[in-house]
């Protein structure tokens, strides 16, 4: 029978505190089928959209975007945590579950007026992927869509871009956190 994306994912328990079931992307990502199939189920809704820049949401959305960046032929912008990018950045502040954390971008990474999208590996609270949309729209960008390997529905990060405006695609569900 053949796989899905969500077949390639695995779960570890209690990682990385107990009560959490951690979607683990990498065994996806390790599997050349499986990636490259993850890869053109996240362009599949934007065939023939115009996309100038693939933004990826640090970490594991650089993975992801750079391959999609690389499939468009256009380029990828990284958004990362606070000080890890070397020139003149704008910041975005966000809450996460346990407190608050930085988002930065170049402030010359994105033109106004270009087309973008966002991807990640998850979708939880919503709260990284929404920095990265308040940081392109600072700089003029249009987001075309967030995409993403897996969302978490239970935990309001879908419903929370939508009400951004936002076209959210995400390839697998899982339930809980």
């Amino acid at each position: 029978m053949p796989k899905t994306v969500k077949d390639y994912i695995r779960t570890i328990a209690d990682f990385p505190h107990e009560g959490i079931m951690f979607r683990d992307v990498t065994t996806l990502f390790a599997d050349a089928r499986g990636f490259r199939m993850a890869i053109d189920q996240l362009l599949h809704p934007y065939a023939g959209e115009r996309i100038d820049k693939v933004v990826g949401l640090e970490a594991r959305g650089f993975i992801l975007g750079g391959a999609i960046a690389h499939q468009l032929s256009v380029g990828f912008v990284p958004i990362r945590k606070k000080g890890k990018l070397p020139g003149t950045v704008i910041s975005q502040a966000y809450t996460l579950e346990y407190g608050e954390a930085v988002m930065e971008v170049h402030d010359d990474a994105l033109q106004p007026g270009e087309k973008v999208l966002i991807v990640d590996d998850l979708l939880a609270t919503g709260g990284t992927c929404e920095a990265g949309i308040r940081l392109c729209e600072r700089l003029g960008a249009e987001i075309v869509g967030c995409a993403f390997v897996i969302d978490l529905p239970e935990l309001g990060g879908r419903r929370l871009l939508e009400r951004l405006g936002m076209q959210v695609h995400a390839l697998c569900e899982f339930e809980g956190t």
